[in-house]
């Protein structure tokens, strides 16, 4: 593997990051006393996003065996965080060996362990490039160093856009998505997950404000809020669900007597 920014900016341990509070949700050690605060604010006041931050996982998993079983070859990760095995490019050449995976984050820290980490099959490919998400440009080009845009590729997106606003003259996340999307070959796929307020309205307004509070901008999105992220796509069965029960496996199934995961979930194909 080979990171496609080897100089990438300091780490900055004076803000919480959201991949770094995300890991210790997961019970990962690969974070600062600034994110762990963060963390356990937010759980103080939604006790959901435990659950949602595993039940994240998991359906990443389902997602990209599925995809990589309907024979997608290529994948792009945005926004992949800290690595917690198993990793999106275990299970894509779990199902193909040789299967290519880039990973992109905009956190320095994720590109020194996913330099150490993200080991890939001989017969594959991974690559980690250090991007926003917003530069798109920049972060397709790097990407297309491993991938080829002219096929197929499955977009993984997961707990990642509401981090980012609707506003046109912001982060305009709706306009991004479709730039993501026309990038794409057909047959391409996109893979989505969200936090939503419909589920568990007041525990989410406390969590967005404690995010915002931090200085991380978060945007909760209703059902059908959601839903426009996948307009001019072909949703696979059971379409836009709670994040539990998009194709659930036995571990999904009992996890969800725990109680509510306030996350939309789905995928879908580029025709």
């Amino acid at each position: 593997m080979t990171g496609s920014d080897a100089s990438p900016a300091r780490v900055d341990i004076s803000r919480p990051h959201p991949a770094r509070v995300y890991d210790w949700w997961l019970g990962g050690t690969d974070n600062y006393p600034v994110d762990e605060e963060l963390a356990r604010r937010i759980l103080a006041v939604d006790d959901t996003v435990l659950r949602g931050a595993r039940a994240n996982r998991r359906f990443m998993h389902r997602a990209v065996r599925t995809v990589a079983e309907a024979g997608v070859r290529q994948f792009l990760d945005i926004g992949t965080g800290i690595p917690t095995e198993p990793n999106l490019h275990q299970v894509a050449q779990g199902v193909a060996p040789e299967a290519k995976v880039v990973y992109a984050d905009n956190d320095p820290i994720v590109l020194r362990h996913a330099e150490a980490l993200l080991q890939g099959s001989a017969e594959g490919g991974t690559d980690y490039v250090h991007a926003d998400v917003r530069d798109i440009d920049a972060l397709l080009g790097r990407a297309g160093e491993l991938l080829d845009f002219t096929r197929p590729v499955a977009l993984s997106l997961v707990a990642l856009t509401h981090y980012l606003g609707d506003d046109p003259d912001g982060d305009d996340v709706y306009g991004l998505l479709e730039r993501y999307v026309a990038a794409l070959a057909p047959g391409s796929y996109l893979i989505l997950s969200q936090v939503t307020p419909d589920l568990s309205p007041e525990a989410i307004e406390n969590a967005a404000n404690h995010f915002r509070r931090g200085g991380t901008p978060f945007f909760p999105r209703s059902l059908a809020e959601f839903s426009r992220f996948f307009d001019g796509l072909e949703l696979l069965g059971p379409g836009v669900i709670p994040v539990y029960g998009w194709r659930p496996g036995p571990q999904d199934v009992a996890a969800q007597a725990e109680g509510i995961v306030p996350v939309y979930a789905g995928v879908a194909r580029k025709p």
